[in-house]
């Protein structure tokens, strides 16, 4: 019997929830690009399928006018992340940093936000949700980092403060 408890709880920690999965027939009519030109900046940023099926998040970030991000988010029907811990990225970058950054109210001003960093390969990003903390147009807040029982949004943002060209390749989005 301990034995079979082990077992399932062992299977429990193992599961996971996809959030997203990009593949070739993926339609991204719900994915927005949201750039620094909402405040006069001058960057763009784009997502397209790679041949293979892969999200491709690309393009510019300028720091002309004040500006210097790129993002691009996707809205979804409320998820529930009660017995998950973390979100899990598969992605395959440029060698640059880029945030990840989660909404539990698709509606709130604020973001929790995480940064990870690329290498040029295929990568599996592991991001506890308790770290993920709240920002609000690059600022933290005075609030406590994440701990709701649901998300509506996710995104992935560019911003690291130089004139660069990006790319971010992104397979699959999960709770785990």
């Amino acid at each position: 019997m301990k034995y079979l408890i082990t077992m399932i709880i062992m299977f429990a920690s193992l599961s996971s929830q996809i959030i997203f999965d990009f593949n070739p027939n993926t339609d991204l009519k719900d994915w927005l690009v949201v750039d620094d030109v909402v405040m006069g900046g001058r960057s763009s940023g784009s997502l397209e399928l790679s041949p293979e099926g892969h999200g491709v998040f690309k393009g510019n970030v300028s720091l002309e006018n004040n500006g210097g991000f790129s993002s691009v988010r996707h809205r979804f029907e409320r998820i529930s992340v009660k017995g998950y811990t973390k979100i899990v990225l598969k992605i395959k970058g440029d060698g640059k940093k880029y945030q990840f950054r989660l909404k539990a109210n698709s509606r709130d001003y604020y973001s929790y936000i995480s940064y990870f960093s690329t290498n040029g390969d295929w990568q599996e990003i592991q991001i506890p949700l308790e770290v993920m903390y709240p920002t609000f147009r690059g600022r933290k807040l005075e609030q406590p980092n994440f701990s709701g029982e649901y998300i509506e949004e996710i995104a992935f943002l560019i911003g690291n403060k130089n004139e660069e060209e990006f790319q971010l390749f992104i397979d699959t989005v999960a709770l785990r």
